[in-house]
């Protein structure tokens, strides 16, 4: 997940990361809500069989959202056999390979992933030609950074005690390999450790809180060595009441032109620093490796082409930089083993060949999408895309993290002005303008496809919430084209060194990407009964909006309401109709 600025007419303050830009009472207040409204336990463990329930008690509808009327068409239409042929012992291995890696654009971590999803995707019959087609995109050159080692150590008095190994990693799948920030330099220094900018002389090495960039230029000013960061969120607590939370290593960026070497410590190592320093000076050596190996940047593409309107596509990205498990290995692993699921379920003539082109895109968080969005629009091309979905952060354990599995819809006026039933999570509301809000259908049908899953699979518990950003969702939605998020939050593990293989959930994993898979067939292969589910399903969700609304005495958000539902039931009425041929009748 990332705050890169997406364009949009959206405002924000944005820092380095998702998580820089939630702090303080904000934060606090954000996830109290969250919880409040959402905290419902979640139900652990393989899946039953597709349609029955792991207990006849439990309900099977436990989405917090608008409800939606029952039947087959629609992504109920698509959830059995998806669900069923998705192998999470499979996906879990891709999981288990990607989370090795600390992945950078262009880095041996971020290659080799790439290399096993090609792998893996030609192996499933896709190919340079043909209804199932791959494409390697090559476009600008990247440094290819990556961290090698890392050591802090507490040097002893001479004749007073030996040297004390604070934090280290030598590996890339070593547990602290978040303690370079990416673009970080490598170097060897010592020096004393001050705990504020006022306090650093020449030689000395600064331990703080402040964003990395800024602080180290202020220290370089004033002669410091090095400079050492200590950060956690609001929602990076412990959601068991233990203290885990204080042994992450929160993972970030810096500019390459920072002037010194910098480093993260996680919040136990600061405490250390700070219990040491109550005897007098502490010193310190910080050592740093890291690697470079240029190449140019590589986005693979995966399309499953259209029988009657090829040039229509579905977009699924999942990005492959960040060194998380959950974040977002679970995205790379889940899409694709899903890729591979409807590959196999076409050629096994149990799942149709879409109408309508379904692409699954894995390269850059973000670039990935502009990237997808120019290749679709080069010279020659007349494609363009529908609709668009980001699988990012698609695996996490709720007993693990404390993450539910969520919908972020498109910008709608729930986005301006927040009623209940919906809340935001503690990432928090975007500044959405009114004229950049675009009506559609599209976080409806992925709606209804959780609640498919739901009562597939005898009950689960997800929640949806208002258009927050940080995802490749952003890019589409610049360009114009409706775009959704499916992730897992609350994740107190988020972007840090805790992110690893034991917080992802394989079951989750499972569900959330054959809701995916579920919302992206319905639009591209949508069937003559889907329609009248979904006009059921709008007027469900306007009666609570209006009625919310007009509670509140809030008339002026009833009428934005009013027009939203107008626009997207045009927009379903336009776009969820089947298309038909002459030469290939619908089939489903």
């Amino acid at each position: 997940m990332s705050a890169a600025n997406h364009g949009l007419p959206i405002a924000r303050d944005l820092g380095v990361m998702r998580g820089d830009r939630m702090r303080g009472t904000t934060a606090r207040v954000s996830l109290f809500l969250f919880a409040l409204l959402f905290g419902l336990p979640l139900v652990r463990g393989d899946d039953p069989a597709p349609g029955r329930s792991r207990d006849p008690a439990t309900p099977p509808d436990l989405h917090i959202g608008p409800a939606t009327p029952p039947g087959g068409a629609g992504p109920a239409a698509w959830v059995g056999p998806i669900h069923a042929a998705f192998d999470p012992d499979r996906a879990l291995e891709h999981v288990a390979f990607v989370d090795r890696f600390h992945r950078e654009p262009g880095n041996p971590g971020f290659e080799a992933v790439l290399d096993r999803v090609i792998r893996t995707l030609r192996a499933a019959g896709f190919s340079e030609e043909g209804e199932r087609t791959l494409e390697i995109v090559e476009t600008r050159e990247c440094e290819g950074w990556s961290p090698v080692r890392a050591r802090l150590t507490h040097l002893g008095e001479e004749g007073k005690g030996e040297d004390e190994v604070l934090l280290a990693f030598d590996a890339d799948d070593d547990r602290h390999r978040t303690m370079l920030p990416t673009g970080a330099r490598g170097g060897v220094v010592e020096g004393r450790v001050v705990f504020s900018t006022e306090a650093v002389e020449p030689g000395t090495i600064l331990v703080t809180g402040e964003p990395m960039t800024m602080a180290a230029a202020r220290a370089h000013r004033r002669g410091a060595l090095a400079v050492l960061g200590i950060r956690l969120e609001s929602y990076h607590q412990d959601p068991a009441g233990g203290d885990r939370h204080l042994d992450a290593i929160v993972y970030s960026r810096v500019r390459g032109s920072t002037p010194l070497p910098v480093g993260r410590i996680s919040m136990r190592v600061h405490d250390r620093l700070r219990a040491l320093a109550t005897d007098g000076p502490v010193r310190v050596r910080w050592e740093a490796e890291v690697a470079r190996s240029p190449r140019k940047l590589r986005t693979v593409i995966a399309t499953i082409t259209g029988a009657i309107e090829p040039d229509r596509v579905v977009a699924i990205a999942g990005h492959v930089q960040e060194p998380g498990a959950v974040d977002n290995a679970s995205g790379v692993g889940g899409l694709l083993e899903a890729a591979v699921t409807v590959s196999a379920l076409i050629e096994a003539g149990t799942l149709p060949r879409p109408a309508r082109s379904v692409a699954f895109i894995w390269g850059n968080e973000m670039e990935q999408s502009r990237v997808y969005l120019d290749h679709l629009g080069r010279e020659g091309s007349t494609r363009t895309a529908l609709a668009a979905i980001s699988a990012d952060m698609i695996g996490a354990s709720r007993a693990a993290t404390g993450a539910w599995p969520l919908l972020e819809r498109d910008p709608d006026p729930g986005a301006i002005e927040l009623l209940p039933p919906d809340a935001h999570t503690p990432w928090g509301a975007a500044r959405v303008r009114r004229d950049s809000i675009r009506p559609n259908g599209l976080s409806l049908v992925a709606r209804l496809a959780l609640r498919d899953v739901a009562r597939a699979v005898g009950g689960w518990e997800t929640r949806e919430h208002p258009y927050e950003g940080g995802s490749d969702h952003d890019i589409f939605l610049r360009e114009g084209t409706p775009a959704i998020l499916f992730w897992c939050f609350t994740d107190f593990a988020y972007h840090t060194s805790l992110d690893r293989l034991s917080h992802v959930d394989p079951v989750v994993m499972r569900r959330l990407a054959t809701a995916i898979v579920a919302t992206a067939w319905s639009l591209a292969h949508p069937g003559p009964e889907d329609l009248p589910r979904y006009r059921e399903a709008l007027a469900l969700d306007r009666e609570l909006r209006l009625g919310a609304a007009r509670g509140a005495e809030r008339e002026e958000l009833a009428a934005m309401w009013e027009e939203w539902f107008a626009g997207a039931a045009d927009w379903l009425e336009r776009e969820c109709r089947p298309p038909t041929s002459a030469a290939e009748p619908d089939d489903r």
